[in-house]
């Protein structure tokens, strides 16, 4: 399964489009946004995308409370299973436990992918290019005993993704 991720895209609906549709393009099956979604607009992307999505809240998204029965937005932190694998979403890396199969979290704007003990701790970086001169997402796909991660960053001026690769074996596949 192919589990498109983001985070951080704050108000550049634009740069959350273009995310969304790339993760699409790759064949994401399921999308996660990490919080910091800040804007209806990019709710309506995900609900309007075809494909299953959840959002958590972060820290800048209280404007969007009064749209919690319309959207499939979730508070921190957030378990879930898909693909026979134990998530944990939040925005702030606050709930760092190793108590699920991979936890996602957004906030710091910083990529990071480390597979510690039997946890996949994931961070796409920030779609919104505040920090930095690019717009960032990644994809994580479960293939039998692996975790397979792709990095995706887009300089903001031009057109196409740049992909990094990341495999982790899982090592309490039963």
């Amino acid at each position: 399964m192919k589990i498109g991720i983001l985070s951080d895209t704050h108000t550049k609906t634009k740069l959350a489009k273009k995310a969304i549709q790339h993760l699409i393009d790759e064949g994401a099956e399921f999308i996660i946004h990490a919080g910091d979604i800040c804007e209806r607009k990019v709710l309506d992307m995900l609900s309007d995308s075809g494909v299953r999505y959840v959002a958590v809240y972060g820290n800048n998204d209280a404007n969007l409370t009064k749209y919690h029965n319309q959207y499939n937005l979730v508070q921190e932190p957030h378990y879930f299973k898909l693909a026979d694998i134990k998530f944990k979403l939040m925005h702030l890396p606050f709930y760092m436990s190793p108590d699920s199969d991979v936890v996602i979290f957004g906030h710091t704007h910083e990529f990071e992918c480390d597979y510690k003990g039997e946890t996949l701790f994931l961070n796409p970086g920030e779609t919104c290019a505040r920090s930095k001169n690019l717009s960032e997402c990644a994809m994580l796909e479960v293939v039998n005993a692996y975790f397979h991660v792709s990095y995706y960053t887009r300089q903001v001026e031009d057109k196409n993704f740049f992909a990094q690769h990341f495999s982790f074996e899982r090592k309490n596949r039963a």
